[in-house]
């Protein structure tokens, strides 16, 4: 299963502004991308209730992964690994935007 580690960088962590970037960039990929806390339960980064409601705040470490049926679906590792760090690009960014 594809994983990329990010860290959150936004001040408030993925609340409000932020969450909705996030999701609606992990929307466009037409990736299924899970996001969680090392060690914690995953969530679909689809989600922005899901997102919003596990409490990634600034400064928090996730992972972003990509099941391996996404990898099924006309899909190569390339470009889902290039899209997780294209995710973790937006959560690294200072500004929700």
């Amino acid at each position: 299963m594809p994983e990329h580690k990010a860290i959150v960088a936004a001040e408030i962590g993925l609340h409000a502004r932020a969450a909705a970037v996030f999701v609606r960039a992990v929307t466009a990929t037409g990736l299924p991308v899970t996001i969680r806390k090392p060690g914690h339960q995953a969530v679909d980064a689809r989600s922005l209730l899901e997102v919003m409601t596990e409490d990634f705040g600034h400064g928090c470490e996730v992972v972003l992964s990509v099941s391996t049926e996404a990898l099924q679906a006309d899909r190569t590792l390339d470009e889902v690994n290039d899209a997780l760090t294209g995710l973790s690009a937006v959560l690294e960014a200072v500004e929700g935007r």
